[in-house]
């Protein structure tokens, strides 16, 4: 079953291609296109699946489908000897919430904006020399860069932020703000 014809034109405009185009993909008049836009003419079954089949290709090819494809490559991180004072700082700087502890190449905590708040209200002294190994929480979950994007949304509910493998080396993260960037 196919989609309903009156979704071709919205589709075709997300997607930025004139009526031109579209009918140079499917092989048939730009009048034609915009005959059945306009709901002045139904196309044939085939023409319909063309038309449906080429927006289709068009949008998996522009839009993100992998967590590869949306993940940051730069993962910013910290040992669990550094202190919660160069964690707060170097969130400050490069406006993130949440930074991965690694222990050499190998992930063992994170460290995020509400931990740290909750750790600061709990010892409001001294708190420039704690090491992050004592305030860290677990580990973020790790996906292959070629998970589906759309299994991360959920994911990313209940992980502030996500780590990506390609080939058991970490290559990039997933935040909550990067899942926003995916629905767009």
């Amino acid at each position: 079953m196919l989609p309903r014809l009156d979704s071709i034109r919205p589709a075709r405009i997300k997607l930025g291609l004139t009526q031109k185009q579209l009918a140079n993909m499917v092989d048939v008049s730009t009048s034609m296109i915009n005959q059945i836009e306009s709901g002045r003419t139904h196309p044939s079954y085939d023409t319909a699946r063309k038309i449906f089949d080429s927006l289709a290709t068009l949008e998996g090819t522009l839009s993100p489908n992998k967590a590869g494809d949306i993940c940051s490559k730069e993962v910013i991180k910290l040992k669990p000897t550094n202190s919660l004072h160069d964690a707060i700082k170097l969130m400050r700087r490069r406006s993130i919430s949440q930074i991965p502890i690694f222990n050499d190449k190998e992930p063992i905590g994170v460290v995020t904006e509400d931990g740290i708040v909750k750790h600061l209200e709990e010892n409001e002294e001294h708190w420039k020399k704690i090491k992050l190994s004592e305030v860290m929480e677990v580990s973020p979950p790790i996906v292959d860069y070629k998970t589906p994007a759309n299994a991360l949304v959920p994911l990313i509910r209940f992980s502030k932020c996500i780590l990506v493998s390609k080939n058991s080396k970490i290559c990039g993260i997933i935040t909550a703000s990067d899942t926003l960037k995916m629905m767009e």
